[in-house]
């Protein structure tokens, strides 16, 4: 599976899904960014909060585009 990458402008978050794997367990390792991981500890998504605070405004406008 190819990494994906979606902005959700309702709720301002970004989700990188980076494997197919089941997520199992989630951790926020810091305020506004919860990591997944899969049955073997591996990440398995990065989903970032406030995005807008995160992120380039051209960034973040691309990803609504390709949305």
């Amino acid at each position: 599976m190819a990494m994906k990458v979606n902005y959700d402008a309702e709720v301002d978050v970004v989700y990188m899904r980076l494997t197919d794997h089941d997520i199992v367990e989630s951790e926020e390792l810091q305020p506004g960014m919860i990591v997944d991981f899969d049955a073997d500890g591996k990440m398995v998504a990065i989903e970032f909060l406030n995005a807008k605070e995160r992120f380039a405004t051209d960034t973040i406008r691309e990803l609504g585009e390709a949305a």
